[in-house]
């Protein structure tokens, strides 16, 4: 794309946005059906988890018109998956997410907030009502139906976690645009092959992030992806800093086109399995893939797992810090708290930012009561001591929880007095029906019992689709386990009937004829309290076929590295088997993570099977200098076990 520097200027910043003058009217009106209530019918959890397995049509018809606000009646609550993976909901239904999650707030509460966004710098929060939430996303749905974008078509976000973003996505529900969100930190090349993929017609991007203290470039990265994206016709560029950038020729100012656009939209009547969004894994196992979303079906998941899992009551503060370039983040910072009317906080930093109390210090000054943030994030801290926890007050804290994307089995919804165990997913949400399943294709009966990890019925917010692709999206998740979704985890149901989730089931070794997930002997090796952070992987051994080699990241202090390897390989013994036991244990300072905080286990095995000349796609990595970094430790590992 070309550039021309006299175009560069500086925009207004978000936090000084809306501008003066008339703010939108809500607009049509809410029509939910009998009985006009978000309450699903009495009887507590174990009534409503038998209703919804026993007649799972009628269970999410009726929350479906107690949930949500419809144009149109559905006539049909579920269309059977036959064949698998062509499940539909709520058909002849009629609505507009963007409707259910402002303008139905803004009629009742139009000055409750809705957004308080948690800037990179400690203290410089801003708070965003509903009202102002609805203007602007009303004046980006104007900007962008006044360059063209219409009902059906690709807008890729590319944005650090604002109000702003937030509204992007939003404006693109309002008008029917179909939005793929690419976390603000992806490569140009993954930028670059996710609009491609997706025939994205318009990007909406800021012109630098603000993120842990540093300015990250967006709008170069942006200029260098759009060159080889002929699709793209227009990059809307907003302002998060006061920094000047180059313009193009179709480059367009986000803020000066929505200073000049009208504050209300009148929304388009989507149908209930129109796409609301596509959003690509992170690329830590291969190709991205595109994955579909339908508007009423996610939104209902969305807005009740919000509800019930985290017992949300109007008036809380909930903390989601995921980023909205995850599904995590669209969920459960964007759509189902903003569906139930909720306060939800927009996490800008990192955890350890400005230092390791971060979290803990928004948490005292914001009051928030709900907390859900990545397991990766919580092992990073644990690196750092737990003095910066107790450091702060947490007395607003009610619920937290570890992050996940639509969630399936979770602690609660559950009775006050049911019993909670830390870190075990425990029991199945409504309509969610899990079952394990053997090698051979058969359920496993009863309890204390392993297996792979199933849902024996379909709900209404499981993904749709891989874009232009679903025979993939077929074998990927129904192929497996014929008549079943199958998640990939494997799980343990435990004496009482609770499930843990013990690790992917393609993470699997196998060790002499032992067949050994590597997520159990990274369970194993987490419980010592000088490791936060373990990786474990399969390599090719001469007398057992496959060994098993670790690598793990020390806390601080810790200064004995062999005492610490030796009680990890009595802590497996102990607790797995002494053929479990890592032939190698190397200590790194980190391991290589995607920016979601997946790791990329594939570059361990690459390190080492000595296969680091051909690393393959690292443009999802978080930091890719970690690459040399781990080699270089390997390579000395080998020189002092070869003296």
């Amino acid at each position: 794309m070309a550039l021309t520097a006299a175009r560069a200027r500086v925009l207004r910043p978000l936090s000084r946005w809306p501008p003066p003058g008339r703010l939108p009217v809500a607009g049509r009106s809410c029509r939910r059906g009998a009985g006009g209530s978000a309450e699903l019918p009495p009887g507590g959890y174990g009534a409503w988890q038998e209703r919804a397995a026993r007649d799972p049509a009628g269970f999410w018809a009726e929350a479906a018109r107690g949930t949500l606000c419809w144009d149109k009646p559905f006539h049909t609550a579920c269309q059977p998956a036959r064949p698998a993976g062509t499940a539909r909901w709520f058909l002849g239904g009629r609505l507009n997410v963007s409707v259910n999650c402002l303008d139905q707030h803004v009629r009742t509460s139009p000055n409750r907030v809705a957004l308080i966004w948690e800037r990179d710098e400690p203290g410089t929060e801003v708070h965003v009502t509903y009202r102002e939430l609805l203007d602007l996303t009303c004046r980006l749905a104007n900007t962008l139906k006044k360059y063209g974008i219409e009902k059906g078509d690709k807008v890729a976000i590319y944005m650090s976690v604002s109000p702003l973003s937030v509204a992007a996505m939003l404006a693109c529900a309002r008008i029917g645009a179909v939005h793929t969100v690419v976390f603000a930190g992806f490569s140009a090349e993954a930028l670059a092959g996710r609009i491609m993929d997706s025939g994205c017609k318009a990007l909406i991007t800021y012109n630098q992030a603000v993120r842990g203290g540093r300015i990250i470039e967006l709008k170069k990265t942006v200029d260098e992806a759009v060159k080889n994206c002929p699709s793209i016709k227009h990059v809307f560029v907003a302002q998060r800093t006061d920094n000047p950038v180059q313009m193009g020729d179709w480059d367009i100012s986000l803020e000066e086109e929505m200073a000049k656009a009208a504050p209300v939209c009148t929304p388009e009547s989507m149908d209930s399995e129109d796409t609301l969004f596509m959003l690509y894994t992170s690329g830590s196992t291969g190709k991205p893939k595109g994955i579909v979303h339908s508007q009423a079906g996610y939104l209902l998941y969305a807005a009740l797992t919000h509800k019930y899992v985290f017992d949300y009551q109007q008036g809380d503060v909930f903390g989601c810090v995921a980023d909205i370039g995850w599904i995590t983040g669209h969920s459960y910072v964007v759509y189902g708290p903003l569906c139930n009317g909720a306060t939800s906080v927009l996490f800008e930093s990192t955890p350890v930012y400005p230092d390791p109390g971060r979290y803990w210090e928004a948490v005292q000054r914001l009051k928030i009561n709900q907390f859900y943030g990545a397991p990766t994030a919580v092992r990073l801290l644990l690196h750092h001591g737990e003095h910066w926890v107790r450091k702060y007050d947490r007395s607003s804290l009610k619920t937290l929880g570890s992050e996940t994307g639509g969630i399936c089995i979770a602690p609660r919804p559950a009775e006050e007095s049911a019993e909670i165990v830390p870190a075990m997913a425990m029991r199945p949400f409504f309509g969610i029906i899990p079952v394990l399943m053997d090698e051979n294709g058969k359920v496993i009966e009863g309890n204390d019992v392993s297996g792979a990890l199933c849902i024996a019925q379909p709900w209404p917010g499981m993904a749709r689709t891989i874009y232009g692709d679903h025979q993939r999206f077929v074998d990927a998740y129904f192929k497996a386990y014929p008549g079943f979704y199958f998640t990939g985890d494997g799980a343990y149901r435990t004496k009482k009937g609770y499930y843990q989730i013990t690790g992917r089931m393609d993470d699997v070794i196998n060790i002499s004829g032992h067949r050994l997930g590597t997520a159990e002997v990274e369970d194993a090796m987490a419980d010592h309290p000088e490791v936060p952070e373990t990786a474990v992987i399969g390599y090719p051994h001469k007398i057992k076929g496959e060994g098993a080699f670790a690598f793990i990241v020390l806390k601080e202090q810790t200064a004995d590295t062999d005492r610490v390897k030796e009680e990890l390989k009595a802590i497996v013994a102990s607790k797995i088997a002494k053929y479990a036991v890592p032939d190698h244990i190397l200590v790194v300072k980190r391991l290589p993570k995607t920016r979601s905080g997946k790791i990329m286990r594939r570059l361990l095995r690459k390190v080492v099977t000595e296969q680091s000349g051909s690393m393959g796609d690292t443009t999802t990595l978080d930091d890719p200098s970690v690459v040399k970094e781990i080699l270089d430790a390997y390579q000395k590992y080998k020189e002092k076990a070869s003296s």
